[in-house]
Parts: structure tokens; C-alpha cells; sequence
């Protein structure tokens, strides 16, 4: 197992090469987190889309750089739209990042769609411990879309999903771990304040979406992405008094994050 954190010469140049590029992203999100997850994508230079409007959904999927559906989404009421986006975006070979929220929770009918997704083999597949374990045929167990399992059991687990999928495999928690079935890279930092503020792991799987639709390395792509956000998260919480400005902070410094400095 490796570890990398923030200023590492790989990360920074893929957020600068996120910033040069501005990828569209498109997104398939909850109402709770689309605000937060629109503008964690802006904070680093990328150009968010969010899927409010059903009709639509497959074509920004397709023109998209980096796509992301989360499980919780606006338009989950109707599977086949998650299902036609995830579709779309493997058709032009766009990266699509699946965050399970919920699954293993006892919700029957989300617990199959997130396995129909799996089978359409998501570039990156972000959850938490509970989840990802509950994804690759453990038993997890989430209050809500809380875990109550540690990321460090989650980890074999993710590897095996990783293999089934062909792409890589997040697991978050005080340090996340990221897989592409073989290789395990440990991202240490962040802050508890991410878990008391609402979107902030949905947003995450926006930023993985940002980073994976201009690199190449997928497992480079997502843990650059959770490296960005748990520097960010640190140092945001060394001036927030509270987590309201918190997350107020975390944008800024989402936003002024620069390799040169």
C-alpha cells in the first residue's frame, strides 16, 4: 500500500490540468447536494451540469467529460434514466463515476439498480465502507447513508468490486482508501467536519467525475480528486469556527489551491 497527500507532483498537476481544461460534468444527484456538488466542480475550474430535467439526461451524458450518478438522485423514481445515462456515457467511452448511497441500508428495489449499474462497469465506484462492502456481496450496514463499518474493513471488499468492475473502487472514511483491484493508495488528512456537513461525499463524486474526464489513470484521477478535497477540508477547518462557515470555507479553499503557492 501506498499513500499520497497533497502537494504530491501528480496531484498537482491534475488539478491544474482540471483547471485548464474546465471538463463539463454532468451529474445525476440528490436535491440535498447538487448545490454543494455545483460548486465544489466550479471551486476547481470545472464546468458542472446537473440533470433536473429527464429528457435530457442521456445528451449531456454524452457530450460530457466526466459524468457522475448518485443513487439518491432527483430522477431515481425512474431507474431507466439512471440506467440510459450510464449507458450513454460508456457508449462514447466517457468516464462515469457511480456513488451507492444507501445500499446495504434494506432499500430492495436501490439495492438492485445499483447492482444493474455495477454490471455496466463504472470507471470509478465511490461510497462508504458500508456501502462499498454492501456492493460487493457483504454485509455492510449503514444507518442511513451513514457507515458503520470502517474503511479499513472495506478494503478487500473494494478490491474484489474493483476486479469485477475493471475500474477502481473508493472507499472514504478519516483516511480513504482507493483500488483498482491490485494496487491500494491511502489518502490521510481531511477533517470530521465533512461528515457534519450536508453533500459533501456526494460532492466528492463530482470532483472524482472532474479529475477522471482529463486523466487518463483512473486510479491516479481518484485519488487526486480525494487528495484535493481532504487538504481543502484541512484547511478550511483551521479558520471555521463552525461547520456552517466551514462549508462556506471549504469552497474557498477548493479554490485558491494552487501547486506554484
Amino acid at each position: 500500500m501506498t499513500s499520497q497527500i497533497w502537494p504530491a507532483p501528480a496531484i498537482t498537476s491534475n488539478l491544474a490540468a482540471v483547471r485548464a481544461t474546465s471538463p463539463l460534468v454532468f451529474g445525476l444527484t440528490n436535491y440535498i447536494a447538487a448545490p454543494l456538488s455545483a460548486n465544489v466542480l466550479l471551486a476547481v475550474g470545472a464546468s458542472p451540469a446537473i440533470g433536473g430535467i429527464p429528457s435530457a439526461a442521456e445528451h449531456f451524458a454524452g457530450i460530457a467529460q466526466g459524468v457522475w450518478i448518485n443513487l439518491a438522485s432527483l430522477v431515481a423514481d425512474d431507474p431507466g434514466i439512471l440506467i440510459g445515462v450510464a449507458k450513454a456515457a460508456s457508449a462514447r467511452q466517457t468516464p462515469w463515476v457511480l456513488d451507492p448511497v444507501t445500499v446495504g441500508a434494506g432499500a430492495t428495489a436501490n439495492d438492485r439498480l445499483a447492482a444493474e449499474l455495477v454490471e455496466l462497469r463504472p470507471g470509478v465506484v465511490r461510497g462508504n465502507a458500508s456501502e462499498v462492502i454492501a456492493l460487493a456481496g457483504g454485509t455492510g450496514g449503514t444507518k442511513g447513508v451513514d457507515s458503520t463499518a470502517s474503511a479499513e474493513e472495506a478494503i478487500p471488499f473494494a478490491q474484489s468490486l474493483a476486479r469485477k468492475t475493471g475500474g477502481v473502487v473508493a472507499v472514504s472514511g478519516p483516511t480513504d482508501y482507493i483500488t483498482d483491484g491490485e494496487a491500494v493508495v491511502a489518502v490521510p488528512g481531511g477533517h470530521v467536519n465533512l461528515t457534519r456537513v450536508t453533500g459533501t461525499g456526494c460532492s466528492l463524486g463530482a470532483l472524482v467525475a472532474a479529475f477522471a474526464g482529463v486523466v487518463p489513470d483512473r486510479l491516479q484521477a481518484a485519488v487526486s480528486a480525494h487528495a484535493v478535497l481532504a487538504v481543502a477540508a484541512e484547511r478550511a477547518a483551521a479558520i471555521a469556527p463552525g461547520t456552517g462557515s466551514f462549508s462556506v470555507a471549504l469552497l474557498d479553499q477548493l479554490s485558491l489551491l494552487d501547486a506554484a503557492a
